[in-house]
């Protein structure tokens, strides 16, 4: 009866505290990514094939379940223990990034996931970058350190360690994404506009050479070749395919169903679907979708702007971001705006380790956004 007592005075206080605006809109992206999945890869094509094969809607209905376990989780404990706790869970999944080149499996001659018992061909980068976020955030916020540069250069380096385990894969869409993410936190921290653009032209110099002279990155450079020559190249075929499918569905689309684009391109489901969901809904529903995203960014900065903590507006501002950026290369792709990089559009794409990975940032988000008592 206690434990009862117990569990319902913490769900009563969850509730109470908790952005309820932000979570509805948390759920309501992730039951969006429910339904494309069921109605775009899983349930017409299994009536029309005749197969009853649901096997894509289950596994992403299973992924959604344990992401909202880990929402509410980490959106339950309180603020300095989520702080705690951060550089254990960082150090782990930095072990587990460590592991791919040793234990990873190797898919399209890249390897970036490693097997788990429990969860199959996991990707530990998802699991690093949120945590990544809090830590450097914790790291420039620190009061124990007055010395600015000596804190940048430290949060650099982890940074770079975690760089250099991507290059190695080679993923190189992870890589400068990582490096977005530790700019805008040293941006918004307060550096010198100067240090910035000197690293970031020494990030592409390093870039450049890595993939003209370093064979191992040819692929980056057939893929920007591709993008700029339409006549060549595999992943540019895709990137036609999935921009004509999105003219082809006009602006209310074919129907459900009637698209063609998840039968010719490899991964569309994750890589692809905004093109898929614009072929059989139209783009209406993309711009409907583009809205929940607009409104979830402006909610969580509204936070930030009555935050009066430094290291939370450093994390707010972090993880918003990320998502942000996130969902505008995948559409980018989508469009033809940008070359191939295979990024999943936030809670959208079907995939384990990127819906862990969303809800790991939600429940940090509704975290840091809750009503705090004093």
């Amino acid at each position: 009866m206690k434990n009862n007592l117990s569990i319902y005075n913490l769900y009563y206080q969850w509730w109470k505290n908790i952005d309820k605006f932000i979570f509805f809109l948390i759920i309501l992206l992730f039951i969006t990514g429910l339904f494309f999945s069921l109605v775009s890869t899983s349930l017409l094509v299994s009536d029309k094939l005749d197969t009853n094969d649901y096997a894509f809607f289950f596994k992403h209905l299973s992924f959604v379940f344990l992401g909202i376990m880990i929402i509410f989780i980490l959106s339950s404990i309180k603020e300095e223990n989520l702080f705690k706790i951060t550089p254990f869970i960082f150090l782990f999944s930095l072990i587990s990034l460590f592991l791919v080149p040793i234990i990873g499996i190797e898919v399209n001659s890249a390897q970036r996931w490693i097997d788990l018992y429990f969860l199959p061909r996991f990707q530990p980068i998802e699991l690093v970058k949120p945590f990544l976020i809090v830590l450097i955030s914790l790291i420039l916020s620190s009061e124990k350190n007055t010395n600015i540069y000596f804190k940048y250069l430290f949060s650099f380096l982890i940074t770079l360690v975690i760089a250099l385990l991507l290059v190695s894969q080679p993923d190189i869409g992870q890589t400068l994404l990582v490096f977005f993410s530790w700019s805008v936190l040293i941006f918004i921290s307060g550096i010198n506009i100067i240090f910035l653009v000197s690293s970031s032209i020494i990030l592409f110099i390093a870039l450049f050479f890595l993939i003209k002279y370093i064979p191992k990155f040819v692929y980056i450079k057939n893929r920007i070749l591709s993008f700029f020559n339409a006549e060549t190249g595999t992943h540019n075929a895709q990137s036609e395919k999935a921009i004509d499918s999105i003219t082809s569905g006009g602006f209310f689309g074919k129907g459900i169903g009637e698209g063609t684009l998840k039968n010719r391109v490899p991964e569309a489901h994750t890589d692809y679907i905004i093109s898929v969901i614009s072929e059989e809904f139209g783009v209406i529903a993309i711009i409907l979708i583009l809205l929940m995203f607009l409104i979830f960014i402006y909610s969580v900065f509204k936070k930030v702007y009555l935050e009066k903590e430094e290291r939370i507006k450093l994390i707010l501002v972090g993880c918003i971001s990320l998502i942000l950026v996130q969902a505008m290369i995948h559409i980018g792709v989508n469009i033809r705006l940008f070359p191939t990089t295979g990024m999943t559009l936030p809670f959208i794409s079907y995939g384990g380790s990127s819906i862990i990975s969303i809800s790991i940032l939600s429940g940090i988000i509704l975290n840091l956004t809750k009503r705090k008592i004093y």
